[in-house]
């Protein structure tokens, strides 16, 4: 029972068991109706809607009453009584009883709202950030709160259970490169210096291990600046985790069990026991990504070899250059049309390719005006190696292996949207290892970490680590659902020399390293266990369980496309007192 000394229950709470009692109820208007003389009015709190009752033979109070708008918020007392039968309302909790009023306790007054309350028109999304704290009203996002407050509970006493000790890392930390732009904030008592926001907890996390705290997790604010989309926000939180004397598997099997219970408690739906497991270069040669979507087939081939010997020119002279030829498989393409397939093609142009060569399969052969390039046994060997039968699709390209695998990712979502191929009653999660440790960066014609700098190499690399960078494989792993990244994790690289040659291939010296993250490495001189954990996105996870796309649903004050908060104004100006006092100087419009 809610009970405090202005309020009884909760708008959700009554039902015909408490019929004569007394009681005060405290909430938003939500709706008005004259119905006869009496006015019958839906009281609204965050746990639901009671209908209270004014009878016109209290002249004083009716005229009250009468005064009464939407949102304005009241206090009132009165007298549980059963509604007619006729009237009864089987959608809410409390739809057999209502409220007699005999004293409106309190009020306060609202202006009319800019927004609608009840879900049934829903502002732009600028109206909506301005006004946020009325957006926050409406009963959708009131559910998307609980929701949230209900997953991050559950997680907590999961996370307890298996002996995790909830820590917090500093907020104001050293700059460190971390794949995004920091945000940077100026010290007054250390003039000239500055702390950055922290993009996670990463190296405190691994301290953390280092001082013996062998389970460790944390709800953490993350903040990065970086562009911004629908996945995306300058502060995002994640439930950061990170574990003493374990192995990749020793991971799994934890979210694993996390995630399944999870699910069942807040969701009432059984996941499979086992997630599968799929090496790097699978998910990059079946997928084109390392977050794929196992909700539906189409998969890519390479057939580089295959088509070499074509007379086809235009993979001939891709393949001279440097470039690999990939192949997507459309099953059951019959009915796919050419205004389709030319559509699918300036679509993949969009993306960045050349164009698509295209063939459709009709008594195991190629049928297509590209068809004579290929002689019978190159049709066949691709036929085979693709596994394609009468009536699919094959698609190709031509390009850079990052670029064809980027390019036909972004096809096969596009298709299977347009073809109606997603099982979307399905949840598919799987956790992608064996990642490269080093990926090279054509602009700058250097190596960068693919993940994490701290991440751990195969031991069978250590030897190859600055002769042959891109051979290195890491104990990097990713956690995906549904084609979205929930996850980053790895065994973490706990010796300092070792540690020391990861950096240098990344193009930061032995000097450098020490001066960004010497306090880690010095740390790890001390002894450390092998550990191992992740950052799991909770905004992401959270929003996929409701069914959204877009965090900022589930985010209680988000930030616009443009990194602005509509509602504070934020970013704003800085008077010249506070940038004196921090030894700051604008200089704007400078280059």
């Amino acid at each position: 029972m809610l009970s405090t000394s202005i309020r009884t229950h909760s708008c959700n709470e009554l039902n015909e068991k408490d019929v004569k009692k007394k009681v005060k109820l405290g909430g938003f208007i939500h709706a008005q109706r004259d119905h006869g003389g009496l006015i019958f009015i839906d009281l609204r709190d965050r746990y639901g809607i009671t209908q209270i009752v004014f009878d016109p033979k209290d002249k004083k109070l009716f005229s009250e009453a009468e005064k009464l708008r939407r949102e304005y918020v009241i206090v009132v007392s009165g007298v549980v009584r059963v509604r007619p039968k006729d009237m009864t309302n089987n959608k809410i909790k409390t739809g057999g009883i209502e409220v007699l009023v005999n004293k409106i306790e309190s009020l306060n007054r609202a202006e009319v709202p800019p927004i609608e309350i009840d879900d049934r028109i829903i502002a732009n999304e600028d109206t909506r950030l301005k006004y946020r704290y009325l957006d926050l009203r409406r009963p959708i996002m009131q559910r998307n709160f609980i929701f949230r407050h209900n997953i991050i509970r559950t997680l907590r006493e999961f996370l307890d259970k298996e002996d995790f000790l909830e820590m917090e890392t500093p907020m104001l930390v050293k700059p460190t490169p971390e794949g995004a732009r920091d945000y940077i904030v100026p010290s007054r008592v250390n003039s000239g210096k500055f702390y950055a926001l922290p993009q996670s907890p990463q190296i405190y996390k691994q301290i953390l291990m280092i001082s013996g705290f062998d389970r460790y997790y944390q709800i953490a604010k993350c903040l990065r600046d970086e562009d911004l989309r629908a996945d995306r926000q300058p502060e995002h939180t994640q439930l950061d985790l990170e574990m003493s004397f374990v192995n990749p598997e020793d991971v799994f099997e934890l979210t694993e069990r996390m995630i399944i219970g999870l699910f069942k408690k807040v969701l009432k739906i059984q996941l499979k026991n086992k997630f599968p497991r799929i090496l790097y270069s699978e998910a990059m040669e079946k997928y084109g990504t390392d977050k794929p979507d196992l909700r539906y087939e189409m998969f890519q081939y390479t057939i580089t070899d295959l088509v070499k010997n074509s007379d086809f020119q235009v993979f001939k002279n891709a393949i001279n250059n440097g470039a690999i030829v990939k192949c997507l498989c459309v099953d059951k393409a019959k009915d796919i049309t050419r205004n389709q397939i030319d559509a699918i093609t300036e679509f993949a142009k969009l993306e960045g390719a050349l164009g698509l060569a295209w063939v459709k399969i009709a008594n195991e052969k190629f049928e297509s005006n590209i068809n004579k390039y290929f002689s019978e046994k190159i049709q066949k060997d691709i036929i085979r190696k693709v596994n394609a039968k009468d009536n699919d699709l094959l698609l190709f390209t031509a390009e850079t292996p990052k670029k064809a695998n980027s390019i036909l990712d972004k096809v096969r979502q596009k298709l299977a949207k347009d073809l109606n191929r997603i099982r979307k009653d399905e949840w598919q999660f799987c956790f992608v290892t064996d990642f490269p440790l080093f990926e090279f960066n054509e602009e700058t014609e250097s190596w960068d970490a693919t993940h994490n700098p701290f991440t751990l190499p195969k031991e069978k690399y250590w030897d190859k680590l600055e002769d042959d960078p891109g051979s290195v494989s890491s104990y990097q792993y990713d956690f995906v659902l549904n084609g979205c990244e929930l996850f980053s994790g790895s065994i973490r690289n706990n010796i300092p020399e070792l540690q020391e040659k990861v950096l240098n291939v990344i193009g930061i010296s032995k000097d450098d390293a020490w001066k960004k993250f010497g306090f880690l490495m010095e740390a790890y001189r001390y002894g450390s266990p092998r550990h191992a954990g992740f950052g799991l996105g909770l905004d992401r996870l959270i929003a996929l369980m409701l069914g959204y796309t877009d965090i900022r649903e589930v985010i209680v004050f988000p930030k616009n496309k443009n990194a602005q908060c509509p509602m504070d104004g934020s970013p704003s100006d800085v008077d010249d007192k506070q940038l004196k006092e921090v030894n700051i100087k604008l200089e704007l419009g400078r280059k």
